[in-house]
């Protein structure tokens, strides 16, 4: 198992899609100082060159906090910038395909959606982590399909490997998806969108530590 997986849990912060690079970098940070555990680098508005730019700061500032970045989608992202690891969903290249490129001491995350055997599948061909969502409504993704508390029950039974929650998750709304059973949650808007980007990542934080689940 990958030695990175100690520390798949607690906030997760999605980044949002701004062609500001500065202002990606300053939030980034915030979330960072506030807490966040990993980031995940998503960007589907911005054109290639934007994204590596983006990225390569990206890998820089986290290197400095030693908090590992995810790259959604782009294994060629992840190895023009020595990023640690990959998130791939329904539309991007498999499990398979992103360990053959990345090798055993890459991250490899999957999303699952509310599909348990994709999941159990996701495990069996090396996943370091599976993402069920979305769990509530979700201004970036409002037709998502919807995940039950009796799947995610189901899912901690039959899954060995941490499970991510995402999917329209807020402040009010986190406890249930910890509580749940997931290891880390996703949050993009909840966060990014918040005045004090560090005060907010902080009071998620704060979640994980009253669960005492990493």
């Amino acid at each position: 198992m990958n030695p990175s997986l100690s520390i798949i849990g607690g906030l997760y912060a999605i980044t949002p899609d701004l062609t500001d690079t500065g202002e990606l970098l300053e939030k980034t940070r915030q979330a960072l100082t506030g807490g966040a555990r990993l980031v995940q680098y998503r960007n589907k508005s911005a054109n290639s060159v934007l994204l590596r730019e983006q990225a390569g700061l990206m890998r820089q500032l986290c290197k400095e906090f030693r908090v590992p970045l995810i790259i959604n989608d782009h294994i060629d992202l992840v190895i023009a910038i020595d990023a640690d690891g990959v998130h791939v969903g329904r539309e991007d290249a498999g499990v398979v395909e992103a360990r053959k490129h990345l090798g055993k001491n890459k991250i490899v995350g999957a999303s699952c959606y509310n599909d348990l055997e994709r999941a159990q599948r996701a495990e069996q061909e090396g996943a370091d982590y599976v993402a069920f969502g979305a769990f509530f409504a979700s201004a970036t993704k409002p037709d998502a399909v919807s995940v039950s508390e009796y799947l995610m029950g189901q899912a901690k039974q039959k899954i060995s490997i941490p499970i991510v929650g995402i999917g329209g998750i807020q402040l009010n709304n986190a406890r249930r998806v910890i509580a749940s059973g997931c290891a880390a949650v996703a949050v993009c808007s909840d966060l990014f969108r918040n005045d004090n980007v560090t005060t907010q990542a902080m009071r998620f934080t704060q979640l994980f530590a009253e669960y005492q689940t990493y």
